[in-house]
């Protein structure tokens, strides 16, 4: 039995080897891919300003000035203590931006690579007084980030929040939050209404990130603590099993969205472990179903997208974790 088990390990590292040495041999070619990214730290710029400089910050940044807004409300701001408060937070965590500058350089090259196409854009980071549903705005030209909205679950700025939002304020998923963003440009949501072409549509999201974002976690990815993962992980058959009994694959009831895939405290089974599962399980399982398709068939990441649900999952031929 232990000249067949170790037998069986040499077998599966072998197999392992060309797909790591592939990996290992896109990602030094990715490397290689030139980016100009500009940055530009509104935030720190508006925290040192004074009302002389508002002219020149209007005329730097229009479009985060809109002409309805009277200069007045601008230069209130600058006193504002609050507005100073989140500023210093900001600047505790972020500091000079230089950590995160080089991991959006990265990811740049990832999408560039894939995408050769996308014109990338300048990023510019501002505090907005913890928006936290618009803390990443990408437009054709920009991409805004809301710092102070990445502060840590914990934070005191935080405390009225619901505890399923304010996880999900944390630096740790500032960089997945930029690269849903960019997925949402060619990833289209489909018009066929069933709960599988949904969870498809994420799951593609999610394969697009394993792409993009090599060296984050699976739970950054999906923005779950580690221990959410592992529950995902450990309970995926089940899952899928209640999935398929239920009949919900093909079922088209808007309330699926809020049971398994929109953000949520927990998914909701009506089953009495409901608070102990992560939110947005559907998006998972749609994740692990893309993954198993990928692995199965030698397709583009374009192709991938251009692809129904039903096809991905038939040709997938996924079967869950045991």
């Amino acid at each position: 039995m232990k000249h067949r088990a170790k037998y069986l390990v040499i077998l599966v590292s072998l197999a392992i080897l060309p797909s790591c040495h592939q990996e290992n041999r896109r990602e030094a070619e990715i490397a290689k891919v030139p980016i100009d990214l500009k940055v530009l730290r509104f935030d720190a710029e508006f925290d040192q300003a004074t009302p002389d400089d508002l002219p020149g910050l209007k005329a730097k940044y229009p479009y985060l000035f809109p002409e309805r807004t009277p200069d007045s409300i601008w230069i209130g701001m600058m006193a504002d203590t609050l507005q100073q408060q989140l500023a210093d937070e900001t600047y505790k965590v972020f500091g000079d931006f230089e950590a995160q500058e080089q991991q959006i350089h990265r990811l740049y090259q990832h999408i560039k690579y894939y995408f050769s196409e996308k014109e990338l854009p300048k990023v510019v980071t501002l505090v907005s007084t913890v928006d936290y549903e618009n803390r990443v705005v990408l437009a054709d030209s920009l991409l805004l980030l809301g710092l102070d909205n990445y502060l840590g679950s914990d934070h005191k700025f935080y405390k009225g929040l619901s505890s399923y939002i304010a996880q999900g304020l944390d630096s740790k998923y500032l960089l997945s939050d930029v690269a849903s963003a960019f997925t949402k440009k060619v990833n289209p949501y489909p018009r066929d209404r069933t709960f599988l072409s949904r969870m498809i549509y994420y799951g593609k999201e999610l394969y697009l990130k394993d792409r993009f974002l090599p060296n984050d976690t699976d739970a950054q990815k999906i923005g779950y603590l580690p221990e959410q993962l592992q529950w995902a992980q450990k309970n995926e058959e089940q899952i899928w099993r209640f999935f398929i009994e239920q009949e919900l694959l093909y079922s088209t009831d808007s309330k699926l969205d809020k049971r398994f895939l929109d953000p949520t405290p927990f998914s909701k089974f009506g089953l009495d472990f409901d608070n102990e599962s992560p939110p947005r399980i559907g998006r998972y399982m749609g994740w692990q179903i893309v993954k198993a398709f990928m692995k199965k068939n030698d397709v583009t990441l374009q192709q991938l997208l251009a692809l129904p649900a039903d096809e991905i999952f038939k040709k997938s031929n996924y079967k869950p974790k045991r």
